[in-house]
């Protein structure tokens, strides 16, 4: 299977570069994949098609503010550099470093990361965010990924990182455009994001509004979560010209008994495992081939989903309109089971004036 197959072209004007207001108005396309038609919708219509006992899982990851700014030190001078920086300012030079926070490892106090530029970053440099917030470089990885090490925790280093950093959103999106940097921050999460730890939304709950939530829930619809950490491999571009040689990254996940149970009778009973976005589908999905079941997990999820997987859990899909070549698309065409139908579906949602990727429109694939 080559990366090429998911590939299309989209006009720059069709990238949103800020999220529908209210939410619920933006475009919904109900894909039906059995009979390979579309209807183009508002997303407050999904109410006519979810079904009263049908079960909405979501992603109840929060983002924090992952992208740092500061400056390169070597180890002797800065100690001495530390104590002159007021320890609420951010550091900027003509020569300033980006460090990219995507999780903690085993230690909780090292973290991969990932650094722009990454040539200037040596073993034993240390970089300077603020007066009480540096790391220490210990490791370039063979995925052009880092190892730095802090001297907080990794709950105090998101604290630190709320504080100094700013908001992680993709590099289509440009910040003038979409207000402030704390406007940004209430945008870019959804309105049950409250498990931090993400270094990018579960987009396609970006559309749900706290009507549109109790609305579903007046008719009947049942709600379950799980939490995800989005990290790298939701993002990082496929680079191989064949999807198999392609190495997915793993993310830390969590499904509680409660929600596993809820799951668990639903699929039981019949009913419907609506999945709203991609993360939830690596969740349940990855969950469910460890296991051969649903059950209570917390821990590393390493689930690449390509066209010819056989779900076990999830019987729609909530999701945004994917990159190309992203095994975000592939997991879009893996569930629909027929790749050109599925770029057929973008094709149209390009000439319908539909915004993708992020903060753009969404679809129900039934």
């Amino acid at each position: 299977m080559f990366t090429s197959e998911f590939d299309y072209n989209l006009p720059k004007e069709s990238i949103a570069q800020f999220p529908a207001e209210p939410r619920d108005s933006s475009k919904l396309m109900i894909v039906d994949r059995k009979n390979k038609t579309t209807q183009d919708r508002n997303f407050f219509d999904i109410l006519k098609y979810l079904s009263e006992g049908d079960l909405l899982v979501w992603n109840n990851t929060k983002v924090f503010k992952a992208r740092l700014r500061g400056q390169l030190m070597l180890d002797e001078a800065a100690d001495g550099i530390k104590k002159k920086i007021d320890t609420t300012d951010r550091i900027f030079n003509s020569s300033p470093v980006e460090i990219f926070l995507i999780r903690p490892m085993e230690n909780n106090k090292v973290w991969k990361v990932l650094a722009k530029p990454g040539r200037k970053l040596r073993l034993g440099i240390k970089v300077i965010f603020a007066g009480d917030f540096s790391c220490e470089v210990l490791l370039k990885e063979n995925d052009g990924t880092f190892l730095v090490q802090f001297e907080d925790d990794d709950v105090s280093v998101r604290a630190k990182a709320n504080k100094y950093g700013e908001v992680p959103t993709p590099p289509y999106i440009k910040n003038n455009e979409t207000g402030t940097d704390n406007e940004l921050s209430e945008r870019y999460q959804t309105i049950y994001a409250k498990e931090e730890g993400s270094v990018a939304a579960p987009t396609a709950g970006f559309h749900f509004t706290p009507e549109l939530v109790e609305k579903l829930k007046e008719k009947g619809v049942q709600f379950a979560e799980v939490t995800l950490h989005v990290g790298l491999g939701t993002f990082l571009p496929v680079k191989a010209e064949k999807v198999e040689e392609h190495k997915m990254h793993s993310e830390w996940v969590e499904l509680t008994a409660k929600n596993a149970d809820l799951i668990n009778i639903a699929k039981a009973e019949g009913r419907r495992v609506v999945a709203v976005g991609t993360t939830t589908v690596r969740t349940l999905e990855g969950i469910a081939k460890m296991f051969s079941k649903i059950k209570p997990y917390s821990g590393d999820i390493n689930i690449f989903i390509t066209p010819g997987f056989k779900f076990k859990i999830v019987d729609a899909l909530i999701t945004n309109f994917h990159l190309p070549k992203s095994t975000l698309l592939m997991l879009v065409s893996a569930f629909v089971g027929d790749t050109d139908f599925v770029l057929e579906c973008y094709k149209q949602a390009i000439k319908e004036k539909y915004r993708f990727y992020s903060f753009g429109d969404a679809m129900l694939i039934k």
